[in-house]
């Protein structure tokens, strides 16, 4: 049996995810240092995470929580509305922050990033520096 049959991953997702790691800007790698190795709370993110066709920057599996990095690119995009509606779908919550606001104010980022793993973001926030969306109702 290749390794490539044992994995539930599609194929090539591997390889995709380990290109946007390295390719990451400068506010994804200054997230990642408070993210990883459980270091937040105690919550485990894994990186560059394949949902369907999608990657998200940033994932805590056990809470159904995507953290996105966005650039100024990102602004009202309806790709990141489709990303978003099929993340939510797939039974994530999606947060999304600026890449200035990780830069400049990380301890408020991490904070955020709390209240969401912690359930204290109980409604859908969309606000010019942030945008937090609730998974989709599990039916």
């Amino acid at each position: 049996m290749t390794e490539q049959s044992r994995s539930r991953r599609k194929p090539g997702a591997t390889p995709r995810a380990r290109a946007l790691r390295r390719g990451g800007n400068i506010a994804e790698a200054m997230l990642w240092n408070e993210l990883k190795n459980r270091q937040l709370g105690g919550h485990k993110f894994v990186r560059q995470f394949p949902i369907g066709p999608y990657f998200a920057d940033f994932a805590c599996r056990e809470k159904g929580l995507v953290v996105e990095i966005d650039g100024s690119q990102h602004a009202e995009n309806e790709r990141d509305r489709q990303r978003d509606a099929f993340m939510r779908a797939a039974g994530f919550s999606i947060i999304r922050f600026w890449n200035v606001d990780v830069l400049k104010q990380m301890t408020s980022v991490c904070e955020t990033i709390m209240a969401a793993l912690d359930g204290r973001l109980a409604e859908d926030v969309i606000a010019p520096d942030l945008r937090f969306v609730l998974a989709n109702p599990k039916r």
